[in-house]
């Protein structure tokens, strides 16, 4: 199972979900209360499930989804007006209220297309690609969300692989 990071905007909130994963045999790896925190617990964590309750006082849930979309699936579970505002395409949502069980079922399920997706980049490429991404932040001055959007775009516009990309990038500076 992977590890979960919850966000929320209120402890209250927080909690609630907490017990109702711990309850259902699922562990808490971070509890949230911004985007900010998120981010860091997403980088920490390494592949993660983030379940968002509403939205963050900090950030669009949109953004959020962008920044850490490589490292993590993200569970939004809000009410009806926000889930229609939110577009990313591997956000995944579940309206509020809802019952425990159908969140520990949405965690269940999404957790199981992770076991069948493919192989995460590791070793040699994923250490090319972090390394093209901190040329990019000195040469460019971007965060590194927005140097790994960048390099995310362009493989995906030219039809390569990131890692690829990456390389160019090093053998070109």
């Amino acid at each position: 199972m992977k590890r979960i990071v919850i966000a929320a905007s209120t402890e209250t909130n927080r909690e609630h979900l907490t017990r109702i994963l711990n309850g259902a045999g699922f562990q808490v790896f971070r509890s949230c209360a911004s985007g900010g925190e998120v981010r860091r617990a997403v980088n920490q964590a390494g592949d993660c499930l983030v379940i968002l309750f509403g939205a963050l006082p900090d950030c669009l849930v949109d953004e959020l989804a962008w920044d850490i979309q490589q490292d993590a699936q993200i569970l939004l579970l809000a009410r009806p007006e926000l889930l229609v505002r939110c577009e990313h395409p591997r956000l995944f949502k579940l309206e509020a209220p809802c019952p425990g069980s159908a969140l520990t079922a949405a965690v269940d399920m999404l957790s199981q297309m992770q076991r069948m997706q493919m192989p995460r980049r590791e070793g040699q490429d994923k250490e090319t690609v972090e390394k093209a991404k901190r040329l990019l932040m000195e040469q460019k001055g971007l965060t590194e969300p927005e140097a790994h959007r960048e390099m995310q775009q362009y493989a995906m516009r030219h039809g390569i692989k990131m890692a690829d990309y990456a390389r160019q990038i090093l053998e070109t500076s």
